[in-house]
């Protein structure tokens, strides 16, 4: 079940390549609004809010200003309604990429998104394209010891987790998406809250690609990723170590 991860060359997480901190903000805000929004504002009876409670503790974001994002969703305010969106395109090499949107303007996003694609020498798909090379699955995140993270493999694994990968960032578990929130809550009361935890899209099988489609991928995905629209990007290549080293170089 455990094994090496490649997992982390082939998502970016939320705001994870956007070094302006105030973007990393602007998305972490728009999610804690949509979450209250759409549901309780008390994190504890709230999944998807608690999720992205954590998600801002991580950031560093001030408490003051979660609080004031939490009560903006739970106002209701008009003319400030979030639609989320999931666009599917190629990239480079017959890469797939699945964006996750939250936006106030879909013509904004459609436009800027397909924009990236053009630029980088893919283009945006029509709906279920790509999706379906993909499962939407639970993943919780844990930036943990090795210690820590094999006993969390252990417990995950009873817990029905899917599959369990501890590489040098830490452990993540992958589960289907019916046990989520049971899982995560079994496993915050045995090791605290965790550093990420969320549904995502997962690849069910990888492409590896060269050191010329490689840089057109990551381009996208990194421009694509700063976008204040989008909120999430995933997708299927796989970067020979080498060939990632000499680009993060």
């Amino acid at each position: 079940m455990a094994g090496h991860s490649k997992f982390k060359n082939i998502m970016y997480r939320k705001g994870a390549q956007d070094k302006k901190r105030a973007k990393v903000f602007t998305k972490l805000i728009r999610e804690i609004t949509v979450a209250a929004r759409a549901g309780v504002t008390e994190p504890e009876k709230n999944p998807r809010l608690r999720s992205a409670v954590s998600a801002a503790n991580s950031a560093n974001m001030p408490k003051d200003t979660i609080e004031r994002a939490i009560l903006r969703g739970g106002d209701n305010q008009k003319g400030d309604a979030f639609e989320e969106i999931c666009y599917e395109g190629f990239s480079s090499g017959g890469v797939s990429v699945i964006i996750d949107a939250l936006t106030d303007n879909r013509n904004r996003a459609a436009a800027e998104i397909r924009s990236c694609f053009s630029k980088h020498g893919g283009h945006l798909g029509e709906a279920g394209n790509v999706s379906h090379m993909y499962a939407k699955v639970g993943l919780i995140h844990y930036s943990s010891d090795e210690k820590k993270s094999s006993e969390i493999f252990d417990k995950a694994s009873d817990l029905g987790a899917e599959d369990v990968v501890i590489d040098n960032l830490g452990c993540d578990v992958f589960c289907q998406t019916g046990i989520f929130h049971d899982l995560r809550s079994d496993l915050e009361k045995i090791f605290g809250s965790p550093d990420s935890a969320g549904l995502i899209w997962k690849a069910k099988n990888l492409i590896t690609i060269g050191e010329s489609d490689a840089q057109k991928v990551i381009g996208l995905i990194e421009e694509l990723d700063s976008l204040e629209d989008v909120q999430s990007v995933y997708s299927d290549y796989d970067i020979p170590e080498e060939i990632m080293n000499k680009l993060v170089a």
